[in-house]
């Protein structure tokens, strides 16, 4: 049983939806980065629930950093975060029928009953908050490398938002967003249509789509360890993540070679592509420009409409109407959790690549 991502730079997470305490261990930062409190605290308020298209569990999310940092920077040993669980109703949960579309069934398989089941245990979603505190720590110190992540959503319900035109301006704007779009307006139609969709007692998905720019090139392995591969691991460990595609994906299945193949020219001494179809990356390996990806968030599996299901206790088929506290879609706090995790990766490929003291201050 493993808790644990990464080669060179680790994450370990632990905890559970309503016990006491989540949280994160990294492993494998170099000494010497700061670590910028404030900073983490504004990451997890990107990632708190707000308004009714997200769930009423609220969670101040008043973390501690109890080991690894020492006045304010990293001390090279384990950093150790831990968040708090307040606002729980535990009594929203009953061991008994699985509930569709969540981790209920394969848990019960995997740890044979013993599992927490309240509020989905270990497999909630809460345990996201602890990633997006490491992830902090980590969008931080690739930032003062030149290395800047940003993700808006894409398509939410349905509705599409605007393409990236200007990553120098986009990412930064999408990073202070609460609910991060290009378009305001499509922003707008989004909200609503999860609204319309909470009110029918139902969920809606989305696409995330992420840019990072920055990234040197000759970055990743040519096979087991792409950086496709590395980031697809990472983005399938956020809950709801169903697909990954890289530039332009799936599209490529019905282009051409003449108009798949990105040209290649000279710009200020260096080779860069004229078009991007492979999203910055060519034979597992970082080419210079922008890393584009996109991830498919399925609806939220909890919804107040009575669905079939059984109880692996009993082995008995049932019915079962899910109550507590819900958000009608998950892509919008999940952008922040894909950025966390993005930032973690790439602090692990890039330490595998260039040594773990890279992301330092005095290698700046």
């Amino acid at each position: 049983m493993k808790n644990t991502f990464g080669t060179s730079l680790t994450v370990t997470l632990f905890g559970e939806s309503h016990g006491a305490e989540i949280g994160a261990v990294i492993d494998g930062l170099a000494p010497g980065i700061p670590v910028d409190e404030e900073f983490i605290a504004s990451q997890l308020t990107l990632r708190r629930p707000a308004g009714r298209i997200s769930t009423a569990r609220q969670e101040a999310d008043p973390f501690r950093i109890v080991s690894g940092v020492f006045e304010g920077r990293t001390t090279g040993t384990p950093m150790a975060i831990l968040i708090p669980n307040a606002d729980t109703r535990s009594g929203d949960y009953q061991r008994g029928p699985a509930r569709p579309g969540h981790a209920d069934l394969t848990a019960y398989a995997k740890y044979h009953g013993y599992e927490d089941y309240r509020g989905g245990g270990h497999f909630s979603g809460r345990i996201t908050a602890a990633l997006v505190a490491a992830g902090a720590v980590a969008i931080a110190a690739l930032r003062r490398k030149g290395i800047v992540i940003g993700t808006h959503v894409a398509r939410c319900a349905g509705i599409d938002d605007a393409p990236f035109t200007d990553l120098s301006v986009d990412l930064p704007r999408l990073n202070s967003l609460s609910f991060a779009v290009l378009d305001e307006a499509k922003g707008q139609a989004m909200r609503e249509a999860v609204e319309n969709a909470a009110a029918r007692c139902d969920s809606v998905g989305g696409i995330l789509e992420t840019a990072i720019t920055g990234l040197p090139a000759g970055v990743g392995e040519p096979w087991f360890d792409t950086v496709e591969s590395v980031l697809s691991h990472a983005l399938f460990s956020v809950p709801a993540v169903k697909g990954v595609e890289f530039g332009s994906g799936f599209a490529f299945a019905d282009m051409t070679g003449s108009q798949a193949n990105d040209p290649i020219r000279m710009k200020d001494g260096k080779p860069v592509t004229t078009t991007n179809n492979n999203g910055g990356i060519n034979g597992g390996i970082t080419n210079g420009m922008p890393v584009i990806f996109r991830c498919a968030v399925k609806p939220t599996p909890s919804i107040a409409q009575e669905q079939q299901t059984v109880n692996p206790g009993t082995g008995t088929e049932t019915t079962l109407v899910i109550n507590g506290r819900h958000d009608p879609a998950i892509v919008h706090r999940a952008r922040v959790v894909v950025d966390s995790v993005t930032a973690l990766a790439l602090c692990d490929l890039l330490a595998l690549r260039f040594g773990t003291d890279w992301l330092a201050p005095h290698n700046d």
